[in-house]
């Protein structure tokens, strides 16, 4: 197909589509006739079109039957329960995990008898894993919403 004749076809096709929508103007109306009339296979597509489009129009969705709804939404709300449960469990965790290790870290800043040097470096450690367990936790929240692989794969 040489490149004057793509762009015929696609002429032809942006046609028949503004036809079917309904939004074609009564010039360009003349012009999808005249290559309807004058090519066989175009005029064979606009009758294929012409019926799938009668056919869509007909379709109706079904209405599901109740049990379908209460099925859903039980497992709504069950989702719905346990997500919430989920993350009452880690704030709280969240807040007894800091309020311990902020008594620990008192005790250790307060006991004078342990060196500076020793002090420190255990903050350090302490700092260190709250803040990788934090970057953990959100790699991991982000990675669940937007993998698409954890959701369709099957292991």
């Amino acid at each position: 197909m040489t490149r004057n004749q793509s762009r015929e076809r696609e002429r032809a096709q942006v046609l028949m589509m503004a036809a079917m929508d309904g939004e074609i103007s009564p010039a360009d109306r003349r012009e999808l006739d005249q290559r309807i009339a004058e090519q066989p296979e175009l005029a064979a597509e606009w009758q294929r079109f012409v019926r799938l489009k009668e056919v869509t129009a007909g379709m109706s969705l079904r209405t599901p039957p109740e049990e379908t709804w209460d099925r859903y939404w039980a497992s709504t709300y069950r989702r719905t329960e346990r997500a919430v449960a989920w993350i009452l469990l880690s704030a709280g965790l969240a807040v007894l995990a800091g309020f311990w290790l902020w008594h620990v870290v008192e005790g250790l800043l307060a006991d004078t008898g342990t060196p500076v040097v020793l002090r420190g470096a255990i903050v350090a450690v302490g700092v260190g894993l709250v803040i990788l367990a934090i970057s953990v936790v959100r790699e991991k929240l982000f990675t669940a919403r937007r993998d698409p692989y954890q959701r369709e794969i099957i292991r």
